[in-house]
């Protein structure tokens, strides 16, 4: 069965969550002959061709044709869009693997700014939030191999690997003078797809950090264990969460609409649409909610929140979400790699392509970060490099340099929770309000 994976949660990034959190992705095959090379592909191979018997032929130390034909797929990926990738048959395997929750690491989230590799988040509870990485660092090196030029792909690979073996990471630091090494002990990172609990007056709360194969069925006993509260109103938190699985966002979608409600659709380079309904369950398609999104909200996430706004299932309160409205097909080659290449353009329910652009919350509330707490700069789509434009004649602007968020925040300082918590009790107060008669 073909998968969809949609990829985050910066920078240049695919929000990594120390793997391959990526977003938008169908896994199938394709032959070369349904591609359609065209002649005048061909005579442009035979300058392939000739660069590659010279560099065989001449280069001072003997290379292997296979690391020739890989650097060359990595370089061909490389120049489209910062979705696209070529994967080897380890990495293929790791993206596999990371779907299912489940990785060994040191648990950051990565992305390419300026040109270099830059740590966008440490994963909480993690190696590397305990040896002290912060966001905004730059890594130098990873086990003294410099990461000037290096793939997104190819520093996963480096840092992750056995648990209890360790990866040595060069930093940088803004105010440092100098580098410094982080020898960090690997683990098996876990990342928790839903967690859930009840909230004054009856409201609860779930957050979905990433879209797995198992949230929708997590997502499903966390609404039951707290139907056991008697809860009568829901916030739904996917602020930060960079993606993750289309079937699993289209699933989740699917609890809070009624069935058969379009949750998404997709348009590829010929115009071709393929359409995505919510499924039969409609337990929860009625409990007032809120939805919580900001600019780490990405692909998966924001089909969630475009589906559930523009049905006005929930109101929708944050900032503009992140704007990856792109679809990666995974394809696999022979060999037991694949190719990660962008193929289609995602659209909410009313045909809005939020590509770059972002779901628009119905309440902006800017997060605040308080009694000296330290936060990092907000980036976007749009901000990174090669990005695909929207293609509706929507002007772009960089994000504002001086837009910050806090990097971590108790739920009393939590502005956005506060205000929609405040929402849901006015909701229940105006309901309950007795006709005019």
């Amino acid at each position: 069965m073909v998968k969809k994976l949609i990829n985050k949660k910066v920078i240049l990034v695919i929000f990594i969550i120390f793997a391959v959190a990526s977003a938008g992705i169908s896994i199938g095959r394709w032959t070369v002959n349904s591609v359609g090379a065209e002649g005048e592909i061909y005579e442009e191979l035979k300058l392939f061709s000739e660069a590659l018997s010279l560099v065989r032929k001449n280069y001072v130390e003997e290379v292997k044709p296979k690391e020739l034909i890989y650097g060359s797929i990595k370089g061909m990926l490389g120049s489209l869009d910062p979705h696209s990738s070529f994967m080897t048959p380890e990495q293929y395997k790791e993206m596999q693997v990371d779907t299912k929750g489940e990785f060994g690491g040191v648990g950051i989230q990565i992305g390419i700014k300026d040109s270099m590799l830059t740590v966008i988040a440490p994963i909480e509870d993690t190696p590397a939030y305990k040896a002290g990485i912060k966001s905004g660092d730059k890594i130098i090196k990873i086990n003294n191999d410099f990461t000037k030029d290096m793939s997104l792909q190819d520093a996963v690979s480096k840092m992750r690997g056995v648990p209890s073996s360790t990866v040595k990471i060069t930093i940088i630091r803004e105010g440092w003078k100098e580098t410094r090494d982080f020898t960090i002990t690997r683990e098996v990172i876990k990342v928790k797809s839903v967690k859930s609990k009840t909230l004054e007056d009856g409201i609860g709360y779930i957050k979905i950090n990433q879209f797995q194969e198992q949230t929708s069925s997590d997502l499903a006993q966390a609404m039951e264990n707290m139907s056991q509260d008697n809860i009568n109103s829901l916030v739904l938190d996917l602020r930060n969460n960079p993606g993750g699985l289309l079937n699993s966002a289209i699933d989740v979608s699917g609890q809070f609409l009624p069935s058969g409600k379009l949750v998404v659709f997709i348009k590829d380079k010929k115009g071709e649409k393929i359409e995505y309904r919510s499924n039969k369950n409609t337990a929860n398609s009625t409990i007032p909610m809120v939805v919580l999104v900001n600019q780490g909200s990405a692909s998966a996430s924001e089909i969630v929140a475009g589906a559930l706004k523009d049905w006005n299932r929930a109101v929708v309160i944050g900032t503009q979400t992140f704007g990856k409205g792109s679809v990666q097909s995974v394809v696999p080659l022979t060999d037991g790699s694949a190719l990660r290449l962008t193929t289609a353009k995602y659209y909410t329910p009313k045909g809005i392509s939020i590509q770059s652009t972002g779901i628009t919350p119905d309440i902006v509330v800017k997060a605040e970060i308080k009694n000296g707490g330290k936060g990092r700069p907000v980036i976007r789509e749009k901000d990174l490099e090669r990005h695909l434009k929207n293609g509706e004649d929507i002007e772009e602007k960089p994000s504002e340099p001086e837009e910050i968020i806090p990097m971590e925040i108790d739920e009393k300082d939590d502005t956005q929770l506060q205000r929609a918590i405040d929402l849901l009790k006015t909701w229940k107060v105006f309901k309950e309000l007795p006709k005019a008669s």
